[in-house]
């Protein structure tokens, strides 16, 4: 049986921010292009893992949910009809004779392309969890590790353990729907924006917010899945009793890269080293853009994503049409179809 093989200008592999993004930059170059995404639905972890988390760091936005923000990139994106192949992973990715690649994913779609751009995030995902006797019993009843919908937890006593980005973001959006929050967190010192720490900061002179510092989670109470009461601990061994509905540790994500581990790429601490002016991998004619790709200062946020992009879609454009100049020009002077 011959295979049916598609074929598109550029394959984008991950359908987070920067993948819908990249359809966008490619399309206002004439680009023609076909996405990739392990998940059932577009959005990466905003989609997956916190998509009524609150964004704050996005040019024009003073605060967007993270769900709202992919809503919008694929309205972006949608003049340009991306063709989307969701549920399935790349499996091989192989250059062909005449330097093209071909994309072969683990439900067997074939696509010849003539430039790759890997928008993989961290990759593989899942939470690091706390190591807490019992744990398992209390999961996806009273513990969780993401907050999909923030009306879940709305007259709730919750308990958020971490210092990073997600422990803070939720600290201050969770007050206005939950009973009380407690924050714990083994120091004073937080590590996600300042702003928004001192933000947190000024909500716990409120009675809706306790910081609960240093401290660190030691134990779990409760019966048949639903917590009573989390047990926490100072570095003197002192231990307190936090009466609590909800607990959510936000330690980070445990990542894997998957197969394209294997794909000959220059890695570093499991990213992707990439030309810092085109975002070109060692690969000619595939690119890295977003969290997977890494040079040097590079700062993981999304805006930097959407520039990675930009300059990926110029960089590509010679290999799409060779003999075709390509002349810059502003969208607002260019437009997009349909307008």
């Amino acid at each position: 049986m011959s295979q049916n093989i598609q074929k598109t200008d550029v394959v984008i592999i991950g359908a987070g921010p920067t993948g819908l993004f990249s359809v966008f930059q490619c399309g206002m170059l004439g680009m023609k292009t076909h996405v990739i995404d392990a998940l059932e639905a577009t959005g990466g972890q905003c989609t997956a893992l916190y998509p009524e988390k609150p964004i704050y760091d996005i040019p024009g936005f003073p605060t967007v949910a993270a769900a709202e923000l992919i809503e919008h990139l694929e309205q972006q994106a949608a003049p340009f009809d991306p063709v989307y192949h969701l549920d399935q992973q790349v499996s091989v990715l192989a250059r062909q004779s005449d330097e093209t690649w071909r994309v072969t994913t683990s439900k067997n779609t074939v696509i010849d392309c003539k430039a790759v751009i890997i928008a993989a995030g961290a990759g593989a995902f899942g939470p690091n969890r706390p190591p807490l006797e019992g744990l398992e019993d209390f999961e996806g009843k009273s513990v969780f590790y993401l907050v999909k919908r923030r009306e879940d937890f709305r007259d709730k006593t919750v308990v958020i353990a971490g210092g990073g980005d997600s422990a803070v973001d939720w600290a201050m959006s969770l007050p206005q729907v939950a009973k009380k929050v407690y924050v714990v967190h083994r120091r004073d010192k937080f590590r996600a924006a300042p702003e928004s720490v001192a933000r947190m900061r000024a909500l716990a002179e409120t009675d809706k917010v306790e910081m609960v510092v240093p401290y660190q989670l030691h134990g779990l109470e409760g019966a048949d899945g639903k917590l009573s009461s989390v047990i926490v601990k100072d570095l003197q061994g002192n231990e307190r009793a936090l009466e609590a509905d909800i607990l959510l540790p936000f330690y980070g994500l445990a990542t894997n890269l998957g197969p394209i581990a294997d794909w000959g790429f220059e890695l570093e601490r499991s990213h992707i080293l990439v030309d810092q002016a085109t975002c070109e991998t060692k690969q000619p004619g595939i690119y890295a853009i977003g969290d997977v790709a890494t040079y040097e200062n590079k700062l993981k946020l999304i805006l930097c994503g959407f520039s990675e992009a930009a300059m990926a879609a110029h960089a590509i454009h010679p290999r799409v049409f060779p003999d075709q100049e390509l002349h810059f020009q502003y969208s607002t002077s260019q437009g997009v179809p349909g307008e």
